[in-house]
């Protein structure tokens, strides 16, 4: 089975790479997603992952913590349920691995939940576990398509950390950071800084724990 994945950040997807897995970044641009998803089934892929960061929603979910939901939900309620036997494979290989994993559903959203008053409704809401904004429009095309898809994700920023402004909107059209976009919202408001270093730490334990699952996983 050729799987391929999707991603929104550039770095993301350069962990897969490294792996052997095609991926493409969308820069969290729902459009794009949802081509990049259609083009990677149209070229040959067999199936589908949703792979990359995540907000945690739920209260425990430390950066660095993986994320295998039995489902993606989306901001309208619907519910999409990845492929059951592939995930059990990929559990057990992780489990085997001496991985720690949420398997809770995860919230596919159209836009980033910075505040910590917008995660805590998110949760409260949906029960999901934590938030991408990649994972529902790579179910819908690999649901359209006929083809099976999974989430693998890795938890970047806990559900009692909020998001600086130059972290929400510092992402270029290619995934990468879109530095002069970041250098201006912080010299707007420098107060950012401690936290854009955080950020930074946990968003480096979460792709180590992407690296460290997929050298754990066959495909």
């Amino acid at each position: 089975m050729k799987v391929a994945a999707v991603t929104g950040l550039a770095a993301e997807a350069e962990v897969a790479r490294r792996a052997g897995i095609t991926a493409e970044p969308s820069g969290g641009i729902a459009a794009q997603t949802t081509a990049i998803a259609e083009n990677l089934l149209r070229d040959s892929a067999d199936a589908l992952i949703s792979f990359g960061l995540a907000g945690a929603l739920a209260p425990g979910l430390a950066p660095g913590a993986l994320l295998v939901p039995r489902a993606v939900i989306d901001e309208s309620g619907a519910r999409y349920t990845v492929d059951a036997d592939w995930r059990m494979r990929v559990i057990d290989a992780l489990r085997g691995a001496g991985l720690w994993l949420e398997e809770r559903d995860v919230l596919g959203a159209g836009e980033v939940a910075a505040s910590l008053t917008r995660k805590a409704e998110f949760h409260r809401i949906t029960g999901a576990a934590a938030i991408d904004l990649e994972s529902h429009l790579v179910a819908q095309a690999a649901l359209r398509a006929g083809r099976p898809f999974l989430v693998l994700r890795a938890v970047a920023d806990s559900a009692t950390q909020a998001l600086p402004d130059a972290a929400v909107h510092g992402l270029a059209r290619n995934g990468k950071p879109a530095l002069g976009r970041v250098l201006r919202s912080v010299a707007r408001d420098p107060r950012q800084i401690p936290a854009l270093v955080k950020l930074a730490a946990d968003t480096r334990r979460g792709l180590d724990a992407l690296a460290s699952a997929l050298r754990a996983i066959s495909f």
